[in-house]
């Protein structure tokens, strides 16, 4: 029987220098993951990349980054082959990769559609392509969307339009790559009490999404922490293995499907 621990893993984590991935590189280290490669895209996340490199290696995992933008579909492949050629081929691939525009569809412009598409969808589509090619047989695949999936609300059409066909991927590639045990999952969090969430909401915005949810009351800052998620990424990379092809959105009650 193939073994889902996390222990002695390597693990690939997309986003993974700050926020949630950051979180979720941390977590793996914590677990027992053998190392341990984190993606960022630009030199103003490079020393929050260094920070979480830090963190992974004080927990015993070997650490490595990359910086590349994965909009390019060959940023994709060479990510995967810099990583094997570090670390060795990785048993689990996470990509937390996004950007969120809250903009009304008629002041939408081209330059923002095709740069919400290529970040959201395009990114998303060809991390998972390369996953396929290089992740090890009964690895695991998670990619990120959001809870705006299962919504009926106005002004993100391009943010939860673009994370859209993620869920389809998600189902096709679990169909393609089952017959190897790989299992493929996408997570759509509730709006996040971080910094990627603050810069396009107004203060009324955030104000009512701090009591939006079933459990708001329960939260610190009535949003999803990303201490909420890190869990249940860890649960589908390990245990969890035999869910597979689904979206789930984890968020506290703020929306269903």
């Amino acid at each position: 029987m193939a073994d889902h621990s996390i222990r002695g893993k390597t693990v690939l984590i997309a986003g993974g220098a700050k926020n949630l991935g950051g979180l979720i590189a941390r977590d793996l280290a914590a677990a027992g993951a053998k190392a341990i490669a984190i993606h960022y895209n630009s030199d103003s996340s490079r020393p929050e990349a260094e920070k979480t490199l830090a963190d992974i290696r004080a927990a015993g995992a070997e650490a490595v980054a990359f910086q590349a933008d994965l909009t390019r579909a060959g940023a994709c492949g060479a990510l995967f082959a810099d990583t094997v050629g570090a670390i060795g081929r990785p048993d689990i691939a996470i990509n937390t990769v996004g950007k969120v525009l809250k903009k009304p569809i008629v002041e939408t412009t081209e330059a923002e559609f095709d740069a919400m598409t290529a970040i959201s969808s395009k990114a998303a589509y060809f991390f998972i392509k390369e996953a396929g090619l290089y992740l090890k047989d009964n690895g695991k695949l998670v990619t990120l969307v959001t809870s705006l999936l299962g919504a009926y609300t106005p002004f993100y059409s391009t943010y939860a339009g673009a994370k859209a066909p993620v869920e389809h991927y998600t189902r096709a590639a679990s169909k393609e790559f089952g017959a190897r045990g790989i299992s493929v999952n996408a997570v759509g969090p509730g709006p996040m009490d971080t910094p990627f969430f603050y810069g396009q909401e107004a203060p009324e915005a955030v104000a009512y999404h701090r009591q939006a949810a079933a459990l708001s009351a329960f939260s610190p800052t009535g949003l999803t922490e990303i201490g909420d998620v890190a869990p249940f990424i860890r649960f589908l990379v390990s245990e969890g293995w035999w869910i597979t092809g689904q979206t789930i959105l984890i968020n506290g009650g703020y929306t269903t499907k």
